[in-house]
């Protein structure tokens, strides 16, 4: 094992949890940990690794059931946020990337709330803790939730991979997560409030991501820290009173995709050794350097230009249906031509025009392809309307846009929600609406094109010198990330074909930032893999695609086979 010297971590989780030993530590006052810690079982037919459900219950289209859909149990919401969380994240498909069994991992968790230092409001941190960990061979995987997914966000990244293994799992909502509240109910969607919203706004629905006003992007690397420090205080808590067993002896490696491959480049800056190895996948990460431009610059283009561009695109995956974006390409052709913006006579002259304006600013037809479902499932515009609220950190009904979310009736009209409904919120929800019934509403809606008002508004969040503009590029510059420290081990990984996060804007400037600062990262470019895993689903998609999460274990072997033997080393390899 790596037992390099770690007495300056232990003595900071002394202050955050009282001492480095073996007896269990209460929260210190003043400590990060804000709430009690609590530790439940899971074995026999609900275990770690799928709630008991295994692959085929993770292969059901229908969720497992409730006995009370108005009061579940805590064993219900979990069994189904499990089910939730591999089901976005992973290919499930026989043959698929998740393969085609899960092994049942008997062991307990252990949860908790946590506070970065500044902070309003708490986090969620859980840690997994297998039947099979070995002390004498100690490891612990931490794994940031992708996207703005719940604390079980990066169960398909981590678990498979570290608890067959024998190694502890600490998960971290990294300050976004699935708890949102109705304002007319004023009702809690979990038995601890991790969000209470401070709005004016007397009803709609409020989420932590958007309407914290936090902005938990800032400090995803602390998030990722402070998962770590937990995960090592529950293994010297159940495993400290053995004389051969330190915090020295715990190898530590962090893992994310998406989001969560952003927050664990953040955590990497730090010096202070508490992290041996890091594997970002596909991450969500912007630097000084040359091709880098942070999500909210061309997600806000891209929702502009997209939907006209792609009708100069042939074979464009399903879904959504060809027919669909070609009427949404068509409007958006004709208001920009009206704008001056595009000079061709046609829809598609304009459409060719569109698609050298975005190839300018770097999106590549791999991009662009993978980028239809983006833009055919409104996505752009859904993270542009939340991360503009958390960048800016406006309170919910203080959007500057004005975009607001609530449940709408048949008629379209807000209503209140149902019992039932609130109850699957912390479950089911994958953390930024649409979704779950709930709307993303736009008062700027208006004309043949109505959703353009509202995307003009939103990018002038980026171009503009309103009072509101320079709080959201505040908020962005905050999240700028740094190179690794000296000598940590990182790979990263991206698919070359990926539309959401483009490997140009993201994984290329960061390595060539992180080597232009004398760091040896490694980068493996993966071939026909794009950002979502679990669109393999759509035949088209698994027609054309591969699944990126095996090649994220496979980096996970490799670091794991490095700290084993450093001469190993890691390489770069692009993956045809």
């Amino acid at each position: 094992m790596n037992t390099r010297h770690r007495i300056p971590f232990c003595a900071s989780l002394a202050l955050i949890l009282g001492a480095c030993s073996g007896t269990p530590m209460k929260p210190s006052a003043g400590s990060a940990v804000s709430g009690p810690i609590h530790h439940t079982t899971h074995r026999g037919d609900d275990d770690l690794l799928s709630a008991g459900l295994g692959i085929d219950g993770l292969r059901a289209t229908t969720p497992p059931p409730m006995a009370d859909p108005v009061t579940p149990t805590p064993a219900e919401v979990r069994r189904r946020a499990i089910w939730a969380n591999w089901r976005g994240i992973a290919d499930l498909r026989p043959g698929g990337g998740a393969g085609d069994a899960l092994p049942p991992i008997p062991g307990r968790e252990f949860s908790t709330l946590m506070t970065v230092p500044g902070a309003r409001h708490p986090h969620r941190v859980l840690v997994q803790l297998p039947d099979g960990f070995d002390p004498a061979r100690a490891c612990l995987v931490v794994a940031p939730a992708s996207g703005s997914r719940g604390v079980y966000g990066a169960i398909a990244v981590a678990a498979p991979w570290a608890l067959p293994r024998g190694c502890a799992v600490a998960y971290t909502d990294k300050g976004a997560g699935t708890d949102y509240i109705d304002l007319a109910e004023a009702n809690e969607t979990s038995g601890e409030a991790v969000f209470t919203p401070d709005t004016p706004a007397p009803s709609g629905i409020a989420f932590k991501h958007a309407h914290s006003q936090d902005n938990p992007e800032a400090d995803w690397g602390e998030h990722v820290r402070q998962a770590a420090e937990f995960g090592l205080h529950v293994l010297l808590s159940e495993f400290g009173s053995r004389e051969d067993f330190t915090a020295a002896d715990i190898r530590v490696i962090a893992v994310g995709v998406s989001n969560g491959g952003g927050a664990v480049l953040r955590a990497a800056e730090h010096d202070d050794r508490l992290i041996d190895a890091v594997v970002a996948g596909e991450p969500n990460v912007h630097v000084d350097a040359a091709g880098s431009r942070p999500l909210y610059d061309y997600a806000t283009l891209a929702a502009r230009l997209m939907p006209c561009a792609l009708l100069d695109l042939d074979d464009l995956p399903q879904p959504p249906l060809t027919d669909a974006l070609r009427a949404l390409g068509e409007r958006r052709c004709a208001s920009l031509a009206a704008r001056g913006e595009l000079t061709g006579a046609t829809p598609d002259e304009q459409a060719r025009q569109a698609r050298a304006l975005l190839h300018d600013a770097g999106f590549d037809d791999r991009a662009l392809h993978t980028g239809a479902t983006t833009t055919g499932f409104d996505l752009w515009r859904g993270i542009a309307a939340t991360y503009a609220s958390a960048y800016g950190r406006f309170a919910a009904g203080e959007h500057p846009c004005g975009f607001d979310y609530a449940l709408l009736d048949g008629a379209g009209v807000p209503r209140n929600s149902t019992p039932e409904e609130r109850a699957l919120w912390l479950s089911d929800a994958s953390g930024i609406p649409p979704g779950n019934g709930i709307a993303l509403r736009d008062p700027n809606r208006a004309g043949d094109d109505p959703d353009l008002p509202g995307v003009e508004c939103l990018r002038a969040l980026w171009q503009g010198d309103s009072d509101a503009a320079r709080r959201v590029r505040d908020g962005i510059a905050a999240t700028r990330a740094a190179p690794p420290r000296a000598g940590l081990p990182v790979i990263v990984v991206h698919g070359r074909d990926d539309g959401l996060v483009p490997m140009a804007f993201s994984s290329t400037p960061y390595v060539a930032m992180a080597r232009a600062a004398g760091r040896d990262v490694a980068f493996w470019r993966v071939a026909k893999a794009q950002h979502f895993d679990a669109f393999l689903a759509f035949p088209d998609y698994g027609r054309r695609y591969i699944p990126l999460l095996p090649y994220v274990h496979a980096a996970l072997e490799a670091v794991w086979e490095h700290l084993e033997n450093p001469a190993t080393g890691l390489a770069d390899h692009d993956i045809d």
